[in-house]
């Protein structure tokens, strides 16, 4: 009698936490199995330095929480619903906000495009994480940053500054006299000049956009802090990944909400084609910025870290973790 030559078919492959937390960022605004993979997952040539030259790291880091996630992932909303959500899910804007704080929020304001393009951070965004802000009884709430382009066509036609003023928040442009040299005591960054308002808040709130960036591969949370930074920062280029580890080293904010509403997924970091365009409706927020960016790039740019130099310098620095799998993540579906 012949001997059966038939097979049993191989059980399907079982995702690791890994491959399910990237399958989850990558099916964007999809709904479908998102609740159960969610339940899964809870399972199983530097400037020479000045002799007046201010010092001081500027730590902005709330403390850890056991019973909160380090990171979540909002899908399926608009801006200011994913906003909402992304910080309930990490405790709430009290928990980084408290009364009578100066509060400063870092959009990408970086160049002169409309929401729909995608090189600037979503104004719905900014406009939200304004309200919240005064929610929690800040008193004052400054939103800035230190554009490429011409600052005032960069805050007008990105609709940050009226979303922003119409919530109540200073809307401050990048005046030259309100610049300070500071020694950031980084390897690349000694001594630079930084726009004030980074120096003298109590709160920072970073709100970067996601995107694709030709040289480092993607700008997500750390290549935002450029945007503090005076004088002729396109120097620091030669030297890129270490200068972002040195700027983060320098600038820890209190929590990042990375926006992801629209994404530019090639051609950035000015954009400019909607073609280029990817509408992902999704918020990734957390208090761990190495792991943010390093989640972020390699669910959407397939990128690792060894492709992304200044998150390993960052890691190494005790800045966070690139092994953002090992962190508690809690994932929430809109819609």
């Amino acid at each position: 009698m012949a001997a059966d030559n038939k097979q049993t078919p191989e059980p399907p492959h079982a995702l690791t936490r890994r491959e399910a937390m990237l399958q989850l960022l990558r099916v964007g605004g999809v709904a479908v199995g998102a609740a159960g993979a969610a339940v899964w997952l809870s399972k199983h040539s530097s400037r020479p330095v000045p002799a007046l030259a201010e010092q001081a790291r500027r730590d902005h880091r709330t403390g850890a929480e056991p019973n909160l996630p380090h990171l979540t992932v909002v899908q399926g909303g608009e801006p200011r619903a994913l906003v909402q959500r992304a910080l309930e899910d990490l405790g709430g804007i009290r928990r980084f906000v408290s009364r009578q704080d100066v509060v400063v929020i870092k959009p990408n304001i970086a160049w002169d495009r409309t929401p729909e393009q995608a090189a600037n951070t979503n104004p719905e965004v900014v406009a939200e994480v304004v309200r919240q802000c005064w929610q929690a009884g800040a008193k004052r709430v400054i939103v800035t940053d230190v554009s490429c382009n011409e600052p005032r066509r960069c805050f007008q036609r990105s609709g940050i500054q009226a979303a922003a003023r119409a919530e109540g928040a200073e809307v401050v442009l990048p005046d030259p006299e309100l610049f300070r040299e500071v020694d950031l005591g980084g390897v690349v960054l000694k001594s630079w000049s930084i726009f004030t308002p980074f120096l003298e808040a109590d709160k920072i709130i970073n709100l970067p956009i996601a995107k694709h960036h030709e040289l480092t591969g993607v700008t997500l949370g750390m290549k935002n802090w450029y945007g503090i930074l005076g004088g002729q920062r396109n120097r620091l280029h030669q030297q890129i990944h270490q200068s972002l580890a040195d700027l983060a080293s320098f600038m820890l904010p209190t929590v990042t909400l990375l926006d992801a509403y629209r994404i530019l997924v090639r051609n950035g970091p000015t954009g400019g084609n909607l073609e280029d365009v990817s509408l992902k409706k999704t918020m990734v927020a957390g208090t761990d910025p190495v792991a943010l960016d390093a989640y972020v790039a390699k669910a959407w740019w397939n990128l690792d870290p060894e492709h992304l130099p200044y998150l390993q310098m960052a890691a190494a620095r005790g800045l966070g973790t690139v092994d953002f799998e090992k962190l508690p993540v809690k994932f929430s579906q809109l819609g």
